[in-house]
């Protein structure tokens, strides 16, 4: 069971990181791709009917590893504290900003809406990015498996380091790429054009900033991460050739695949301590109880499959793609 749960936490993870990505990539965007109100607003109404939706996956992600690993719950968002609220203030800036767009007929306050959509989806893809470099590391946990240390220090010291940096760069990049793949194939006109064009250069300096960690980490991170930039590869060459879909798809399993390697990096290890490697957080040790499983896995027959189809479904019905040229 504890594998099992396991397993549902990483997905949870993985379709909350691949479905917001390009949500966050859209946002950074559509300032930049959109020269005039109509067609910025084209790129934000592509991920309109469905940028809600995609985080239902963080909800879930939060929850089963509330209710399957209790003590991987306490010692991650105990120690990222701050960063996880500000990534959720950021969030919320977002959703404000999408939603309140059209509620105020003028250009002027448009655009403020617009200049809030990218600066918080650059913040919480940069955050994200971050608390990942660092979850994969590891955090400073004590025998009880109580994160180490006072104040500011102990929820934004990780943060101040490589781990997080390098995290943070990438999660950006991932976004931007993931954004501009989904602009490509999820718009008409002139914002496709500068999609594909914005794609290639993305996929291209993620391809050689993946291929550098790969030379510096060395070991089985640095095949994992080569696999991840031999794929940013196959997306700039899809993307040049006008292989929309293509291009999206290989994007989004470059973030798959990193997310994973991010999450099983230490298996059966799921938080690493930084001071003792006997302290760290362990499948089968931070497991909830066998009969909370229990109880949990029923609840989760009965609910996550009406999840996915409902999303599914959204999509489907969405899925034509939107006019960035002015049309009659």
């Amino acid at each position: 069971m504890e594998i099992l749960w396991f397993g549902l936490a990483v997905l949870c993870w993985v379709l909350f990181f691949a479905l917001e990505g390009f949500d966050f990539g859209v946002g950074m965007l559509a300032g930049v791709l959109g020269r005039d109100d109509h067609e910025r607003g084209a790129a934000i109404r592509t991920v309109g009917p469905v940028w809600d939706g995609n985080e239902v996956w963080l909800v879930a992600a939060i929850g089963v590893t509330f209710a399957a690993f209790p003590d991987w719950y306490a010692a991650l968002l105990s120690g990222l504290y701050l960063p996880l609220v500000l990534a959720l203030l950021t969030l919320a800036a977002r959703g404000v900003a999408i939603e309140f767009r059209g509620k105020v007929d003028t250009p002027a306050w448009r655009r403020r809406c617009e200049r809030t959509l990218a600066v918080s989806s650059f913040l919480t893809a940069g955050l994200f990015g971050a608390v990942v470099g660092v979850a994969t590391t590891g955090l400073a946990l004590d025998p009880a498996g109580a994160v180490v240390g006072n104040g500011l220090e102990r929820t934004l010291g990780p943060l101040v380091s490589w781990p997080a940096a390098t995290g943070a760069v990438l999660g950006v990049l991932a976004a931007l790429l993931q954004g501009a793949t989904f602009l490509g194939l999820r718009t008409t006109g002139p914002v496709r054009e500068r999609a594909r064009r914005v794609a290639v250069a993305t996929a291209a300096l993620a391809a050689v900033v993946v291929g550098i960690v790969a030379l510096l980490v060395g070991g089985l991170p640095a095949l994992t991460a080569g696999v991840v930039a031999l794929l940013a590869v196959v997306t700039a060459l899809a993307a040049a050739g006008r292989h929309e879909g293509a291009a999206f798809a290989a994007a989004t399993l470059g973030v798959v695949g990193a997310v994973v390697a991010a999450f099983t990096a230490h298996v059966p290890v799921v938080l690493p301590s930084t001071l003792d490697p006997a302290s760290s957080l362990t499948i089968a040790g931070a497991a909830a109880s066998p009969y909370a499983l229990t109880v949990i896995t029923v609840g989760a027959v009965l609910i996550l499959p009406g999840v996915v189809a409902y999303q599914a479904f959204s999509y489907w019905v969405f899925r034509r793609r939107v006019a960035s040229e002015r049309v009659a």
